[in-house]
C-alpha cells in the first residue's frame, strides 16, 4: 500500500465518521441534515462519542497530512508511519464508538506513534 493509498483511505474514513456522527446526532433525520439545524435534538451518548471521534480524527488528520507533504520526496522514511497511522485510526473509531476506555487511548497512541515514526 503506497502512501498515497493510505492517505485516499484515511480521508475516506474521516468521511464516513463525519457523516456516521452526523447521522447519528440527526437520529437518521434526513430532513435535520437540510435544514438550518436550528431545533437539532439531544446527542445520545452515542452520537456524543461518534462526534468527538470524528473531530479527533480531524485533529489528527492535519499532522498527517503535513508529514505526508514534509516527507513526500523521501518514499522510505515514510513508509511505515502511514500505514501504523491509518489501521490504528481504523481500529480506534469502533472502540470508542464502543466506549472502551483504555484500548482506545492506547490505539490513539500508537497511531500518534506512527506520526513520529514519519518524523524520525
Amino acid at each position: 500500500m503506497t502512501t498515497n493509498d493510505v492517505l485516499l483511505y484515511s480521508t475516506a474514513l474521516t468521511w464516513l465518521m463525519i457523516m456516521t456522527a452526523s447521522l447519528l446526532h440527526g437520529k437518521g433525520n434526513v430532513r435535520l441534515g437540510i435544514s438550518n439545524r436550528d431545533d437539532m435534538p439531544e446527542r445520545s451518548p452515542l452520537a456524543a462519542r461518534a462526534d468527538r471521534a470524528a473531530k479527533n480524527m480531524l485533529e489528527n488528520m492535519v499532522l498527517f497530512v503535513a508529514l505526508i507533504v514534509a516527507t513526500s520526496s523521501n518514499p522510505e522514511r515514510s513508509a511505515l508511519g502511514p500505514q501504523i497511522f491509518f489501521f490504528a485510526r481504523l481500529a480506534y473509531w469502533p472502540t470508542y464508538l464502543a466506549g472502551i476506555k483504555y484500548v482506545r487511548s492506547a490505539l490513539w497512541a500508537i497511531a500518534i506513534a506512527g506520526l513520529v515514526l514519519m518524523i524520525v
